[in-house]
């Protein structure tokens, strides 16, 4: 199969703008087997202050990727397919990935964002539209806590400053989205939460049916006890008392 060679992402003018946007430095993993079109994307996203690296091939990035705040994964890769990429990485985390593809058809995108991508760019584009994308992802990746301080219900409570669980005074290791899940019930005790709203706030406009009651599920077997997070069948769910 012959690929079309894309045109370079327009690189690096102006990148150190975008430096202190949020405050926030990520690790990045540039998932890229062209050296051409890698090199300047790296060094545009450095100058942004970023932490990044580079793999070349679908196994190495499912073997990196956990340890990254981002994903930047080219589609046309020489080992697996780009979108099983995604799918096996979107299957074991909530890390963000950015899907990048000359691709550009609306099935094109339809099938990387249904393959877990969290957005979805068509070569070539332009470095600034690459980081704007990338700060809106990540902003829906990591949502801004609604209060600050601890919220306590029972022997549950929720740091959420810190972003941290514990129960019994044990610290449970919970995902991003696992705690925005359990930090958006237990801001509201008692009521049910919609599903719909659930997903659209937490996952925005990439989500599905599966995925919620996937991390719900994940995360009831973290807290030990299924009556943690009670369904309440075709509404959503409530917290409950453990």
């Amino acid at each position: 199969m012959t690929h079309r060679t894309p045109e370079r992402p327009t690189p690096l003018d102006g990148a150190g703008a975008y430096s202190s946007a949020g405050g926030d430095v990520w690790r990045i993993l540039v998932v890229e087997s062209d050296s051409a079109q890698a090199e300047p994307l790296m060094a545009g996203l450095r100058r942004c202050g970023h932490q990044v690296s580079r793999v070349e091939t679908g196994g190495a990035a499912l073997q990196a990727y956990g340890d990254m705040d981002l994903v930047l994964i080219d589609l046309e890769l020489p080992d697996i397919d780009g979108l099983e990429v995604c799918r096996l990485i979107r299957a074991a985390a909530d890390t963000p990935v950015i899907a990048l593809s000359t691709l550009g058809s609306e099935l094109d995108r339809v099938l990387g964002l249904q393959a877990g991508a969290d957005d979805y760019l068509v070569k070539p584009y332009g470095f600034r539209e690459l980081v704007a994308r990338a700060q809106a992802v990540m902003r829906r990746a990591r949502p801004r806590p609604r209060c600050t301080g601890v919220i306590a219900r029972g022997s549950l409570r929720i740091d959420v400053g810190a972003r941290e669980v514990s129960l019994d005074g044990r610290q449970i290791d919970v995902t991003r989205k696992e705690f925005d899940i359990l930090h958006l019930l237990a801001s509201d005790p008692g009521n049910v939460v919609p599903r719909k709203r659930l997903m659209q706030q937490i996952w925005g406009d990439s989500w599905s049916r599966r995925t919620v009651d996937t991390h719900v599920s994940s995360l009831r077997g973290k807290l030990g006890c299924p009556q943690w997070i009670v369904t309440v069948r075709g509404v959503g769910f409530r917290l409950g008392e453990g």
